[in-house]
């Protein structure tokens, strides 16, 4: 760790042109632009409630009702008490967004190949290798920035196990437990669980290695002192932890108790299902795209513009100039396998040369778990294409099926190869290297590349046909001329894009031969190197990533405008919810930004209200939008939005005539295709001790909301004898403190999702209070941990620097 320390000046003048390099990039925000990704404007949508509720009030909602009928804010960006590591990370990325992300990706990297005692140099190349890699730039540009941040911090958690294999226990385990604190706050655990597959890979390759050299005794130390560090880790994390399994039990991530599919069928019993998992399965011809951009024909939404056969031949079917232009700027050049993808998995002709110079110039377990851990994430990413190593991780490894898209393992395989190619590049630079391995490696390299494009240059129409699974749609609309002249227009990509892979190969050969011929000094080859590695990627980046895609700030924080229907709707100040019928409902926020909305936008939805939606609601079933207390329908009328008021709604709450008890959940959602929930509660018997009842429900009987906010409902009731009431909201297991009069009761589950609550007579006040135990039980932990991290770092630099050892 002591070239952390040593010549400070260089690693500040690097972390500058990090800053420069990302804010270049990213240049419109200095515009006081942003960029618009398309999830964040979603997840804007679904977090206004809450964002404004914590302006207003001063205190975080863990609870919204503007999304899926209820939910918990959990995975919305609730703030957690005593959460440092969240608020060191804010300070971290100080940069406007995007530039903050890439900030990251940057200086992460700079510390892992620092940690592998490279060159400040070369750890600066392999830093913007890893940051521009083109899907790591996409990701930013669609709005994935939780899968963002938690890829950045990959490289500082593996630097940790670098140092502490290296036996540098003290300050790798310190810098694992950083690390791995900051990637478990970023809350993506589908990158969390692909970064622990590398880990476990590492822990192989470096077992194999400690018994074939007979250092089996110093593995197992450095490999048990990452326990209390992990532990530290998780403990920093508890409230996340802790809320993120509370709810994804009540998600549909978690069981449900549903065993029927809505045609009768039976249900996936855990996870997700195999062809879900699967979707986004990564083409097996596909993987050459990582060294030719648009092998697979870029994107599935490339513009092609006035050159291409596309454009000549709408032109031709009738169309005006500026009609083809404006046509051909949005076309699926995509002909792989997978349903649809914003851009190729480039990760740059240029670093994959050094990569394959690496392989023949660098020896040991750092090669064999980078190889080994990158060809087990191509291999995972094929997914249905690779089915037998798919299904045997979906049926056999633990949580493997929780996660869908399984072609974004490949991040694996965009954060192990620019390490391996600095480290080759270091290697070669070396002067304990032979002229003649040098030579040989570089000759292989150059014909391994040189010759695959050749290959694919000289063959391209004997090995593909350049069809895509839209093409039957537009042979239908424009006739096979057209689908004729988009196949040559995806041919020209492939041939123009190999053309350029193997310029790059070509020009990385000739300035590592001269510099072999000592033609060519070393600081010039780092800054050739540096600029083919920077026009290569940001040349792909650009095609997908640019100006085009920023807008105005006030865009980004107002992404939605309000029409017609919702000012209508708006007028009404009362507690109720909507549904918007202009847009899929389980797939927009749009209605969740303005109103209390039964859909919304969120990859993990509450399981119940799911079922609700593949039952009944889809189907339109009245009762089951009338105990929800759907007040409004918007529905489209001749292309406007217009707001319909469902006469029929239940309201807040209702008093019921009888209870029924069925025995489990499927018992319990088919029933409410025959019962009517204003005079009928089912509740099920497995989970809550309820018998048969009713209820002399009189016309003076009267419950109602008195007061409402995020995480307080407050009712009044006036009964003539004991009731059961039926609450129009969503019953989550935890949290949820009820009382009578200031008098704690229990309350349950009804009719699927409702809460219900049994009454005493006579006039009294209810009182709903969302104060979850997890929060306050996480806060203390977390804060206790923050402390220890804190004396463990500072007691042990003291020690060191007492000792001479740091």
């Amino acid at each position: 760790m002591k070239s952390l320390f040593k010549n400070s000046w260089k690693h500040l003048l690097v972390i500058v042109l990090f800053i420069v390099a990302a804010l270049a990039f990213f240049y419109p925000v200095l515009k006081g632009k942003t960029i618009y990704q398309s999830d964040i404007v979603q997840y804007t949508g679904m977090a206004k409630a809450q964002n404004d509720f914590r302006a207003s009030q001063g205190e975080e909602p863990y609870w919204t009702n503007s999304a899926f009928g209820g939910m918990p804010t959990y995975q919305l960006g609730a703030n957690y008490p005593y959460n440092f590591i969240k608020e060191i990370d804010r300070q971290l990325r100080f940069l406007p967004r995007p530039a903050d992300y890439l900030f990251l990706y940057f200086i992460g990297m700079y510390i892992l190949l620092l940690c592998f005692k490279v060159n400040y140099k070369l750890a600066f190349l392999g830093a913007l290798a890893f940051g521009f890699s083109t899907y790591l730039i996409i990701i930013l540009g669609v709005g994935h920035n939780s899968k963002a941040h938690a890829i950045a911090y990959f490289p500082i958690v593996i630097s940790g196990v670098v140092l502490v294999f290296r036996q540098k226990l003290f300050w790798g385990n310190l810098l694992f437990c950083v690390g791995l604190a900051f990637e478990l706050m970023t809350n993506h655990f589908q990158m969390t669980y692909y970064l622990m597959l590398l880990c476990f890979v590492m822990v192989i390759v470096y077992a194999v290695n400690a018994y074939k050299n007979k250092q089996l005794k110093s593995y197992f130390k450095a490999a048990v002192s990452f326990i209390p560090a992990i532990i530290l880790a998780v403990l920093l994390n508890m409230t996340n932890l802790l809320a993120t399994q509370e709810y994804a039990d009540f998600s549909t991530r978690g069981e449900t108790g549903l065993t029927i599919e809505p045609n009768g069928t039976e249900k996936v019993k855990s996870g997700l299902d195999y062809d879900y998992i699967t979707e986004y399965s990564y083409g097996v011809m596909e993987t050459f795209n990582l060294f030719i951009p648009r092998f697979m024909g870029g994107s599935s939404s490339e513009s092609l513009g006035k050159d291409s056969e596309v454009y000549n031949e709408i032109i031709q079917l009738g169309a005006s100039p500026v009609q083809a232009l404006e046509f051909s700027k949005n076309l699926p050049t995509y002909w792989g396998d997978q349903t649809f993808i914003g851009a190729p998995a480039y990760i740059g002709a240029s670093i994959l040369f050094l990569f394959v110079l690496a392989l023949f110039l660098i020896k040991g377990k750092t090669k064999w778990w980078i190889v080994a851990g990158s060809i087990l994430a191509l291999l995972l990413s094929w997914g249905d294409n690779f089915s037998l190593l798919t299904k045997f991780f979906v049926d056999v490894v633990p949580f493997y099926d929780k996660f869908r898209a399984v072609s974004s393992i490949q991040v694996i395989i965009e954060f192990c190869v620019p390490v391996l190619g600095i480290l080759g590049l270091s290697k070669f630079l070396s002067s304990t290297v032979s002229y003649e391995s040098k030579w040989n490696a570089l000759k292989n390299t150059t014909l391994i590349l040189g010759v695959l494009s050749l290959l694919f240059l000289l063959l391209k129409s004997m090995l593909f046909d350049f069809s895509g699974n839209t093409d039957s749609m537009f042979l239908e609309q424009y006739g096979a001329k057209f689908v004729r002249a988009l196949k040559e227009d995806r041919k020209a990509m492939f041939t123009s894009d190999t053309i350029r892979s193997l310029v790059f190969v070509l020009l990385l050969a000739s300035v590592f031969y001269l510099y072999l011929k000592k033609n060519l000094k070393q600081t010039m080859l780092l800054g050739l190197i540096g600029i083919f590695i920077l026009v290569d990627l940001i040349g792909v980046n650009s095609r997908y990533v640019n100006e085009d895609d920023f807008v105005a700030a006030s865009v980004m924080a107002r992404p939605f405008q309000p029409t017609q229907a919702d000012r209508d709707i708006l007028t009404d100040d009362s507690h109720y919810r909507v549904y918007d019928l202009t847009s899929n409902p389980l797939n927009s926020a749009r209605a969740s930004y303005f109103h209390k909305s039964i859909g919304g936008y969120h990859a993990a939805k509450p399981g119940r209200t799911q079922e609700l939606f593949d039952f009944y609601i889809y189907e339109g079933k009245q009762s089951i939008l009338n105990m929800l207390n759907v007040k409004y329908f918007i529905f489209d009328d001749e292309g406007q939005p217009k707001a319909q008021p469902n006469p029929d709604h239940l309201g807040n709450a209702w008093f019921v005539d009888q209870l029924i008890p069925v025995e489990n959940a499927n018992q319990a959602i088919l029933a409410l295709d025959t019962i009517n929930p204003r005079t009928t509660a089912i509740v099920e018997s497995n989970q809550f001790s309820k018998s048969a009842k009713t209820y002399d429900v009189q016309s003076s009987d009267k419950i109602q909301l008195e007061s409402y906010s995020e995480n307080e409902l407050t009712y009044s009731y006036d009964s003539q004898g004991e009731r059961l009431a039926l609450f129009s909201e969503i019953y989550y297991p935890q949290g949820w403190k009820i009382s009578v009069d200031g008098e704690e009761v229990p309350h349950f589950r009804a009719n699927y999702v409702l809460r219900a609550l049994e009454l005493p007579a006579g006039k009294h006040q209810i009182t709903f209070s969302f104060q979850p135990d997890v929060i306050k039980f996480g806060g203390r932990v977390s804060l206790v941990s923050f402390i220890i991290l804190v004396l463990v770092a500072v007691g042990g630099i003291i020690y060191r620097v007492k000792y001479k050892q740091i």
